[in-house]
């Protein structure tokens, strides 16, 4: 890690040199063990998480200026915790991410990520045209409301993969008891024999699916009907009409 102490003394201060190279030396097995996950073991994108390899936040990034306030303070609003490391071990995450840039770069025509320049060869009036038209999606979303701004919180592949199955939207149910009174939430559970749900003040209510009727909204259903309707155009156009959407 030739860059190592450049990077390290501007980020750590105090901290000596000796036992932030320690830590740098450690950075490979705690990426994997704090990061990996979402991030995957070479920094090159995840589970849930981008490619850090080709973030802009990396490149911009100079000792760990751009970095280390994101890994101590999280980014709640993509789901991203904070992490409480000691700053040597900042320092090594810091290396350890610009060392798989480094290598990712040298890697020419083997790119594994998907640009978000890949993503915006769509129509955007047409995309627009399929939102409030065959796509049906202005009956549960609006440009100005839920959508607002989502271009900005969600780039590129994340901002398809959420468009195509928005995974962790909240299902809606309304519940009729035998009385005629009914029971709204959120769903908490549903099988063949139980429905739950959590009602506005968070208590968990369930009934024997035999004994009540029933009405569940899933917003997420509506996006998988879709999958199997939509043509690459539509994909692309719609994409491309989302990324307006700052």
């Amino acid at each position: 890690m030739a860059s190592f102490q450049t990077c390290s003394l501007a980020l750590l201060g105090a901290v000596s040199f000796a036992a932030a190279q320690s830590a740098a030396e450690k950075a490979g097995p705690l990426f994997v063990q704090q990061c990996a996950f979402c991030h995957g073991r070479d920094a090159a994108g995840g589970e849930d998480g981008p490619d850090l390899t080709r973030s802009k936040l990396v490149a911009a990034d100079v000792n760990g200026d751009k970095i280390a306030p994101v890994i101590r303070n999280g980014r709640p609003e993509t789901g991203m915790p904070r992490f409480s490391l000691s700053d040597p071990e900042i320092a090594g995450l810091v290396v350890f991410i610009h060392d798989q840039k480094t290598k990712a770069e040298a890697q020419v025509g083997k790119r594994r990520g998907v640009e978000v320049a890949d993503l915006q060869t769509g129509n955007v009036d047409a995309g627009k045209a399929y939102f409030n038209g065959a796509g049906k999606c202005a009956s549960c979303h609006s440009p100005t409301g839920d959508l607002a701004g989502v271009a900005r919180r969600l780039e590129g592949l994340r901002l398809e993969e959420r468009m195509l199955y928005p995974r962790g939207a909240k299902a809606k149910v309304t519940v009729t008891l035998p009385s005629g009174e009914t029971v709204g939430g959120e769903l908490a559970y549903h099988d063949e024999f139980t429905i739950g749900l959590r009602d506005s003040a968070r208590h968990y209510r369930s009934w024997l699916t035999e004994n009540v009727k029933f009405s569940i909204d899933a917003p997420a259903d509506a996006h998988a009907e879709l999958l199997g309707k939509y043509t690459d155009d539509d994909i692309h156009n719609l994409m491309a009409y989302l990324q307006t959407l700052r």
